[in-house]
């Protein structure tokens, strides 16, 4: 009598524990789970081990920290690969996105780019650009042009006085750059044949 009935606890607690082995591989290996391309994994804290080429990704929520394997990192994040983890690492506290922790990509509001920094002011010989928050430099500007003939209230003749102009443009700046760079121009007053012929 003995015999049959500790069979029969024996099955069914083999029973009982064929349901908690399948949810721990589920989690382990989860497709759509948190766990997607992990190594090692865990309930409470997701990845901590990614397949190779994917980067490791861990997000904080409060003093808890969730693993995950991602392919890109998010935005604010760049992709750090080394010989046992591939890591996200976050950007610089003034960048939107960057390539490295030295190198932004974006700036956040109230920052311009310039040469992978974020700044909140432009560089001497630098405007800023609030449409793309960038510095661009100063365009290169090339030599004056000729002096226009000289006129008053459009005429070159019958006055004493008139004025001439001349301006400058910029020199080598292709057509969007041409575009945002100011033209100059410079007047000064000249005599002018005072009868009109």
């Amino acid at each position: 009598m003995r015999a049959p009935l500790c069979l029969l606890l024996l099955v069914a607690h083999a029973v009982d524990m064929l349901p908690l082995n399948r949810r721990k591989k589920q989690v382990g290996t989860g497709p759509g789970g948190n766990c997607t391309g992990c190594v090692i994994c865990s309930e409470e804290n997701g990845c901590s081990t990614c397949q190779q080429r994917l980067f490791l990704f861990i997000r904080r929520e409060g003093i808890r920290q969730y693993g995950k394997c991602v392919h890109d990192c998010p935005s604010g994040y760049f992709g750090v690969r080394g010989q046992e983890v591939n890591r996200c690492k976050k950007c610089g506290a003034t960048c939107e996105s960057c390539f490295s922790q030295d190198f932004c990509i974006q700036c956040k509001r109230r920052f311009f780019l310039y040469k992978g920094k974020c700044l909140p002011t432009c560089p001497l010989g630098t405007a800023a650009q609030p449409s793309t928050r960038e510095c661009q430099e100063e365009c290169e500007l090339g030599p004056w042009g000729s002096w226009s003939p000289c006129t008053h209230n459009g005429k070159t003749c019958g006055s004493a006085w008139g004025l001439e102009t001349r301006v400058r443009e910029a020199g080598r700046a292709g057509p969007e750059e041409a575009a945002t760079c100011q033209v100059l121009s410079e007047s000064r007053k000249c005599p002018i044949q005072r009868p009109c012929p």
